[in-house]
Order: C-alpha cells, then structure tokens, then sequence
C-alpha cells in the first residue's frame, strides 16, 4: 500500500448538488468548495468540499439512484445549542427528523447528530445507568442532553 490512498464518501444527488453544497457551507463553519466541474450549460456535476475536516464529493447524477438511510453522517457536537441549531439548519426547507438524533436533510442526505455526552454516558462503567440513558435516548428524536443525564442518574 502507498501512502497516497485517501478515502472520500461520494454522494449522489439527482439534480440538487449545488443547493444541498451551498446549504452545507452556510450551516457548517469550517467548510470549504475545494473543485468544482461544471457542463457546458453551467450547472454543477461534480463538487468536492470540505466539512469540517472531512472530504466529501457530491455529484448530480440524475435519478438513478438515491441516498438512504443507510449511509449517515454522524457529527459530533459538544452542547444543546449546537444539538438545536444543527438540527435546525438541517432540516430547513423539507428534512425529516428520525429517531435517536438521526435526521434526512431536505436533500436526502442522512445525518446523525450525537452529543459528546451520549458517548460518554453510554461508554459509562455504570452498566445500569448507562443503560438508562440508551433508553431514554431511544425514545427521543431530537438528542437532549439534559433528558439524558437525567435518566443516567436516575432521576427522570
């Protein structure tokens, strides 16, 4: 192996490439258009960008084929108010939200957004508590941390 191998999750939209690329650089605050190709007529084929980090490639493909649920990606935030407001942009202009944080953005896209304190609750020693807080995230849609704590410590 060389070390030249870099792994990119490539994204297939039928015609809404670009908006879904410009809702992603408004939403996000370290994103970055880096290539673009476009046809003759001036419209988008394919982008790449960053998101915070990570690459991804987005292309208009026409109706071939379809993003699901099955593929995610899953962004971790720190407190409530970035739970709220990146869910929030997310699901701006027709997204649906899922159970367990999860959500498909307007462009099909599918999102997890996971508090660090999920993972730290969940990873717990407390088998018990921890346990408690996996149930209780798994009636909630959107993540509340608050709620979460409080069914670790057994108080919900």
């Amino acid at each position: 192996m060389t070390s030249h191998i870099t792994v990119t999750p490539f994204l297939w939209f039928d015609d809404d490439a670009e908006a879904a690329l410009q809702r992603y650089l408004e939403v996000f605050d370290t994103t970055e258009l880096l290539s673009e190709q476009r046809h003759p007529d001036g419209s988008l084929f394919i982008a790449e960008i960053s998101l915070q980090g990570q690459r991804l490639t987005l292309m208009n493909g026409g109706p071939h084929y379809r993003l699901t649920e099955a593929f995610s990606l899953a962004v971790s935030v720190e407190t409530q108010q970035e739970v709220d407001d990146l869910t929030a942009a997310l699901l701006e202009g027709g997204g649906t939200q899922q159970q367990c944080g999860w959500l498909v953005d307007a462009f099909g896209l599918s999102w997890q957004i996971v508090p660090t304190a999920l993972q730290r609750l969940l990873a717990d020693p407390d088998r018990e508590a921890a346990g408690r807080a996996q149930a209780a995230m798994m009636q909630m849609h959107k993540i509340d941390i608050q709620g979460l704590q409080d069914a670790f410590d057994g108080s919900s």
